[in-house]
C-alpha cells in the first residue's frame, strides 16, 4: 500500500494520521503550527512530500491548501497523488487540480462528513471527485478511515455537495436551537423535549449527535464555529446561491457566535445565542 503523508493536524487530521500510523502506512505528519510531540511528526514539509507517495491534505481553507501545494509543488511528479480533503469551493478545486496535474501528479478531491466521533470510529464518509480509476486506486487508503465513500463525479461536484451538506447541517442546528428555546421558555424539560423529538418526523442525525451537548451546555468542539462559518461563506460565493435566505441566516448567526467569542466552540453553541 502507498505511503501517505497527512498535512494538517487539526481535530480530524490528527485522528486520520493515527489511523494511518496504526496501519503502518504513515510516511509522516505535518502541521503549519509545529506539533513536535505528535507521533510521526515531520518538520520538513518538502522532504515529507518527497518521501510520501500520497499527500493527504486536511487544512483550514483554500488559502491554506494553496500554501501547502506551493510549498510541495516541486516534489510532485508522475506516480504521486494529492488527496484534497479540506472543505473548499469548486473554483479553487479546479485551480488546484490544474496545478497538481501540471506537475504530472494525480489529484483526488475528497471532502468528507463526520465529526470527531465518526473519525475516531473509522466512519468518516468521503465525497470523492475524480476519475474512476483514481478513486479505485485510493480506496485501500481511504478504507482505513471510512466505511462509506461516494464517488460523486467531478472534483467541482464533490466540493459543491460538501457545501450543500454543511448548509443543511447548519440550518438544522439553527432550527433545533430555536425549537429547544421555545420549549424551555414554556417550562418543558429538556428530557421531555428530546423524548418527543425522537418520535417526531423532524428528528435527525444532527439532533442525535448534539442532544447531549445542548442538554449539558458542553460546547467543546467536534466541528467548530469558525470552520462552519468558513464553509457558509464559501457556499455564499458559489454559483446560484445569491438568493438563499436560510444560507444568509445561518452565515450571520455563525458570524455573531464568532464575534461573541465562540469561534473555537462547537457550532451547536448557536443555541446559546437564542
Amino acid at each position: 500500500m502507498s505511503k501517505v503523508a497527512v498535512l494538517g493536524l487539526g481535530i480530524i487530521g490528527s485522528i486520520w494520521a493515527s489511523h494511518y500510523r496504526e496501519a503502518k502506512v504513515l510516511a509522516g505528519a505535518w502541521n503549519r503550527t509545529p506539533k513536535s510531540d505528535f507521533p510521526g511528526w515531520a518538520p520538513d514539509l518538502a522532504k515529507l512530500a518527497e518521501d510520501a507517495d500520497v499527500l493527504h491534505l486536511v487544512v483550514a481553507d483554500p488559502p491554506a491548501v494553496e500554501a501547502v501545494l506551493t510549498a510541495t509543488l516541486e516534489k510532485l511528479r508522475p506516480g504521486k497523488t494529492v488527496i484534497q480533503s479540506s472543505t473548499i469551493d469548486p473554483q479553487s478545486s479546479s485551480q488546484f487540480k490544474a496545478l497538481v496535474e501540471g506537475r504530472g501528479a494525480a489529484y483526488l478531491e475528497a471532502p468528507y462528513t463526520g465529526s470527531k466521533p465518526a473519525a475516531e470510529a473509522h466512519k468518516t464518509v468521503f465525497y470523492l471527485g475524480g476519475e474512476a480509476d483514481l478513486v479505485e486506486k485510493m480506496t485501500p487508503l481511504l478504507s482505513l478511515l471510512s466505511e462509506v465513500r461516494f464517488h460523486i463525479g467531478t472534483n467541482e461536484q464533490a466540493c459543491t455537495l460538501k457545501l450543500a451538506m454543511n448548509l443543511n447541517i447548519a440550518a438544522q442546528m439553527q432550527a433545533l436551537s430555536e425549537a429547544l428555546a421555545l420549549a424551555r421558555g414554556a417550562g418543558v424539560t429538556d428530557a421531555m423535549f428530546f423524548a418527543a423529538l425522537q418520535k417526531n418526523a423532524s428528528h435527525s442525525g444532527v439532533a442525535a449527535l448534539k442532544e447531549s451537548k445542548l442538554r449539558n451546555g458542553d460546547f467543546s468542539p467536534q466541528f467548530s464555529v469558525k470552520h462552519m462559518l468558513k464553509d457558509m461563506r464559501l457556499a455564499s460565493r458559489s454559483a446560484g446561491c445569491r438568493e438563499f435566505p436560510m444560507l444568509d441566516v445561518v452565515r450571520e448567526r455563525l458570524h455573531l457566535a464568532a464575534e461573541k467569542g465562540h469561534a473555537e466552540d462547537d457550532y451547536s453553541v448557536l443555541a446559546k445565542l437564542v
